[in-house]
């Protein structure tokens, strides 16, 4: 899966050649509140973040709307 989304989501990104570990630590293990109701689920992540534009580009990827 993580190759997955390196191949597709992180293409032309700092993180294109980045290992499994980093992307996980630096992508995946992050600290957010998620709420969800019946049509959306929606993701708070903290403004102090550092990787937050990278997040966000990477999920539109996987999720174009």
């Amino acid at each position: 899966m993580l190759e997955a989304i390196r191949r597709l989501a992180l293409k032309d990104t700092e993180l294109a050649n980045a290992y499994v570990g980093t992307i996980r630590l630096k992508l995946l293990k992050i600290g957010a509140v998620i709420t969800r109701n019946t049509r959306r689920i929606r993701f708070l992540l903290s403004s102090a973040y550092p990787y937050q534009a990278l997040f966000a580009h990477a999920t539109a990827k996987l999720h174009p709307t």
